[in-house]
């Protein structure tokens, strides 16, 4: 059975950092694609970062330059450093995985940017 576990929520004033981890059992995240998710108040839920398995990366361009992707294989964490953190990046993340029995998301984690 698949489980993904975000943790590392909280609230945060503009400009400020946080990192958010995805713990993972029942899959390996070295193996596969990882990507955070983000789910802004009434907004549709939007890639934000993503880590292939050749650990290439990927990022949305509202969080380009601010947001960092990495993942640890002992751990089989994947973590998402934020920095310079906007109100507009308000709302719940969610870890994803996927492998070849299917796709997995994590319960997701809040994340507050006051201004």
């Amino acid at each position: 059975q698949v489980q993904l576990v975000e943790s590392g929520g909280g609230l945060v004033q503009a400009g400020g950092s946080l990192t958010i981890t995805c713990a993972a059992s029942g899959i390996m995240f070295s193996e596969n694609l990882v990507e955070w998710y983000r789910q802004s108040p009434g907004k549709e839920r939007e890639m934000v970062a993503r880590i292939t398995r050749g650990s290439s990366r990927n990022y949305a361009d509202s969080v380009k330059g601010r947001f960092s992707i990495d993942r640890r294989n002992a751990e089989n964490t994947v973590s998402l450093r934020m920095n310079s953190l906007k109100p507009e990046d308000t709302g719940v993340y969610f870890c994803h995985s996927r492998d070849w029995r299917g796709n997995y998301w994590g319960q997701g984690t809040q994340v507050t940017v006051s201004s």
